[in-house]
Parts: structure tokens; sequence; C-alpha cells
């Protein structure tokens, strides 16, 4: 779903977006089965809203990340949850970073699906199992490690 921003200035942004949340799918403990996942494209002030709403920060970010219970019983895909991307805040990192817009848009539904599978980066060493999982994700998909240069 878009609501905000200027989403158009990535070629095939949904058909991306399935991509990058199927790679992180197929890397994951989860590969079996039938999911479905929400992404809601926005712009930084609809993220900074959602984001002091649900986290009291009152900032934007790159992405949110919003699980769903599963529902015992329900058939069909299981619903993983939803997704909101900032669509300044990703074309801000993406410029700063040197990445390709693209690349960094699918790298954040890797990352945001990922949380959506329980995995997080609080703690280094939860960090570095979900870091690995995403480097693995988006090579599958032809895309660069995105920490190699961070490293430091």
């Amino acid at each position: 779903m878009i609501e905000e921003g200027e989403w158009e200035g990535i070629p095939d942004v949904e058909a991306l977006a399935r991509k990058a949340a199927e790679a992180a799918l197929a890397v994951s403990d989860e590969a079996d089965g039938d999911f479905d996942v929400s992404v809601m494209l926005t712009d930084d002030a609809q993220i900074r809203e959602l984001n002091r709403t649900w986290r009291g920060k009152d900032k934007p970010t790159n992405v949110l990340s919003f699980p769903a219970p599963e529902q015992p019983g329900a058939t069909g895909p299981r619903h993983l949850g939803d997704i909101a991307l900032a669509y300044e805040t990703l074309m801000r990192e993406s410029e700063e970073e040197s990445k390709e817009l693209a690349h960094h848009f699918a790298h954040l539904i890797v990352h945001g699906v990922l949380h959506l599978l329980g995995y997080d980066h609080e703690v280094e060493a939860e960090a570095e199992v979900m870091e690995a999982l995403e480097v693995k994700a988006l090579a599958s998909l032809g895309i660069a490690d995105p920490y190699r240069d961070m490293a430091a």
C-alpha cells in the first residue's frame, strides 16, 4: 500500500518488496509454509507518528515492523504482520551510505520481515544472527553485503 512519498523512484517497487520478503523467508527457519505480510510505503511524517505512538520515539525512522499474533485454527496464509517504510529516510540513508536506493529498500524489507519472524538486534549475539540472515537473503537477490563497509 503506497500512502505517501515518491515511491515511483524505485522501479517495480511492489515486485521488489515481494522478492525481498520471499528472500527473507527463504533464509529463515520459517521457510516452510504460506505467509502474508502487509507493507505500507509512506513518508517521514506518517512514520514519525507511528514511531511516537507505538515505540514512544518522536522521530522518523527507516522501517517499523508490527508482528501479528498467531491465530490458532486460522486457515490460509499466516499473516506475519505489517511493515512501514519512510521514503525520505530511505532516500537520505541511501545517499549518505552511497547505496543504490532499490538495494537499500530491499534490505529494509528483508530486515522488517525478519523482525516479524522474531529476529532482533538489541543484543550483539542476536544482531550477528540477524545480520548474517540479511546478508544471505540480499545475496540471493544479487545485492552486496550492506554491512561490509561498516566494520571498523
